[in-house]
């Protein structure tokens, strides 16, 4: 009862470390797990660990492959969970280059440090590949911390955290193929295994998955489960799929978990951010537990067994050599610049399902005597642990380095996705403007999606908005809701994350009343509130464009605007086409040349209108 309190405490406090610090989980989970475990033999007096997650005869939690059932079950959650955030729209402009990361870029891991690792240490070609195939995966558990802490293009976001979940089934799937090629034995035999179960575990994977997205999508939508039973309902029918996938097809749960999380993910489905609220609870959870344990299962014998410099070597060519070329190549002819490739290249951390499938392999096959098995599982939490400690305190670094990191966000989050919202919305995307709308007005986002705009279900007093990874290059926010308290909240709580560059909100009525109480992040002007810009909306739903001449007819305009009540003034677009938000405390811009244009809301304005405008006279 004790080691089980204590794994929970202590991955939650590696949790709030991880968190405070601004590092992936997985650092903290693993030091720990060796601390209470095979460090622990050096200072406890009966040379014993803390925790034994395998019973021994004497003590232990898990009996015979107890824990490997658990990890296995443990996985598919996460993995699940994963598939859930997996969106088409994000991939339109790099769905090529994930096909090949995930197959190209694989093949190069599984034969590259299957080489080397050969050379290096002397090992049967089986073993080498078998440690190869569980490098291949980059875990979605670490490569998401640290992209939350690194400003980057929206499309190299995409392609690192797609790769992350997709891989996981595929390093399965290879490990599955290699054990089972020592297992049964070279030649035919195995040929016609390997063909058997390769088919196997794509069938079932995919019609499991694919099924039970569908039937469950169908229950939910039908209301046919009562919303406290939901999240519980949702967990016992991934696990089935994981479990029966499996019985049909060693490993193939798997991937039937990460294509059910894809297909659900992609669906219209109403309760999904409830669902995956839940799911990434339990997957923080049993991501504290599952690290610990794995990592408390090595003994000290494992790792004074690869305590030289030729595992320094073998990490060495795995991370910069064989990583990069992996990478180029799979990259090729796409659209990433060089230096957005070299990111790729240097940000390959590996994860959990590394860690839990070379622990489940290592152990089969030191049980049946197979040599050089006992290098499996410390050769692989090395790199696990190696690439984490390397990404986590360099990715951040490196990313200013070499020019990927986003100095000056350009994106721009609306909090709303009212009419007004989606108009203004569509006109900066139609000018090649990143900009995401959020609500928690399923019928909003839904309207907003159908015109093409990126939109995100959410509530804004939720912690889960910080940590999405598609915002990372949002450098403007403006709070268009109908509610002041939600704007000014908005303003407070996320300016300085996504409002880097400017955080601004619709006034209020008592601040529309009284111009010289304006607030600094007022926008528009100080005659536009929600209703005058929903009024206007219903009237003019158009957004028009006039060319400048230079500062004296834009001011001129400004002050036609807030007499008229049905034009509201929204952006100085300049020559070059970049867009600047008009706030409501200041409309003096010095910058104003011929060619810039006032960009508004409203009926048309014409240019000629600022002739009899009394400070021009």
């Amino acid at each position: 009862m004790v080691e089980l309190a204590g794994i929970i405490i202590l991955g939650i406090i590696a949790q709030w470390v991880a968190w405070r610090f601004k590092l992936p989980a997985i650092l903290p989970l693993i030091l720990i797990g060796l601390l209470v475990g095979p460090f622990a033999t050096l200072y406890t007096e009966d040379g014993s660990k803390l925790i034994e997650p395998i019973w021994n005869g004497q003590k232990g939690l898990f009996p015979g492959e107890g824990l490997y059932y658990f990890v296995s079950l443990a996985i598919s959650i996460i993995l699940f969970e994963g598939g859930l955030t997996l969106k088409r729209a994000e991939i339109r402009n790099v769905g090529p280059v994930i096909t090949k990361l995930i197959t190209l870029g694989s093949l190069v891991t599984f034969f590259g440090a299957a080489i080397t690792a050969h050379f290096i240490f002397g090992l049967s070609w089986q073993i080498c590949f078998l440690f190869s195939s569980l490098i291949i995966v980059t875990g979605p558990t670490v490569i998401t911390p640290i992209l939350r802490n690194i400003p980057l293009k929206k499309d190299l976001s995409a392609v690192l955290k797609w790769e992350g979940i997709l891989i996981d089934p595929i390093g399965a799937l290879a490990a599955v193929l290699v054990f089972e090629f020592i297992s049964v034995g070279e030649g035919q035999a195995y040929t016609l295994t390997a063909l058997i179960e390769f088919g196997k575990i794509l069938l079932f994977g995919f019609t499991f998955g694919f099924t039970f997205a569908h039937a469950l999508t169908f229950v939910i939508k039908r209301n046919f489960i009562p919303h406290y039973l939901l999240n519980v309902v949702s967990l016992s029918v991934v696990l089935l799929v994981f479990v029966m996938s499996d019985v049909f097809a060693h490993e193939s749960g798997l991937l039937a978990v990460v294509i059910m999380g894809m297909v659900m993910g992609n669906t219209d489905l109403p309760n999904i951010k409830e669902l995956l609220y839940f799911k990434e609870s339990l997957s923080v959870l049993l991501i504290s537990i599952l690290f610990i344990l794995l990592a408390a299962n090595i003994n000290m014998a494992d790792l004074q067994l690869i305590y030289n410099w030729n595992t320094a070597i073998l990490f060495l060519i795995i991370v910069f050599v064989i990583r990069p070329i992996g990478v180029f190549l799979s990259s090729t002819g796409s659209n990433l610049k060089f230096n957005e490739k070299l990111f790729i290249g240097w940000v390959g951390p590996r994860g959990i399902v590394a860690a839990g499938i070379a622990s489940l392999f290592g152990s089969k096959l030191l049980a049946k005597g197979e040599e050089g098995a006992e290098y499996i599982t410390p050769l692989v939490f090395v790199i696990v642990l190696g690439t984490v400690l390397l990404n986590a305190t360099t990715a951040r670094m490196f990313a200013k380095a070499i020019g990927v990191f986003l100095t000056k966000s350009e994106g721009i989050v609306i909090i709303g996705a009212s009419k007004v919202s989606r108009i203004i919305a569509d006109y900066l995307r139609k000018n090649k403007r990143h900009v995401v709308l959020i609500d928690n007005n399923q019928s909003n986002i839904d309207k907003a999606k159908k015109l093409g705009i990126e939109a995100i279900t959410a509530n804004i007093y939720s912690d889960n908005l910080t940590d999405n990874i598609e915002l990372n290059d949002v450098g403007y926010l403006m709070a268009l809701t109908g509610n002041s308290d939600i704007n000014k909240y908005a303003v407070n709580k996320f300016g300085k994350q996504f409002g880097e560059n400017g955080s601004f909100r619709l006034i209020d009525a008592d601040e529309m009343n009284n111009p010289e109480n304006n607030p600094k992040e007022g926008l528009f002007s100080h005659t536009d509130d929600f209703i005058k810009l929903t009024e206007t909306a219903r009237k003019f739903p158009v957004i028009h464009e006039i060319e400048l001449k230079d500062k004296e007819q834009y001011e001129g305009l400004i002050e036609i605007t807030k007499a008229d009540e049905n034009i509201v003034p929204i952006f100085l677009k300049t020559p070059d086409g970049d867009l600047k938000i008009i706030p409501s405390f200041s409309t003096d811009f010095n910058d104003i040349t011929e060619g810039c244009r006032l960009v508004y809301l409203g009926k048309v304005l014409e240019a000629d209108d600022t002739e009899d405008d009394p400070e021009e006279d």
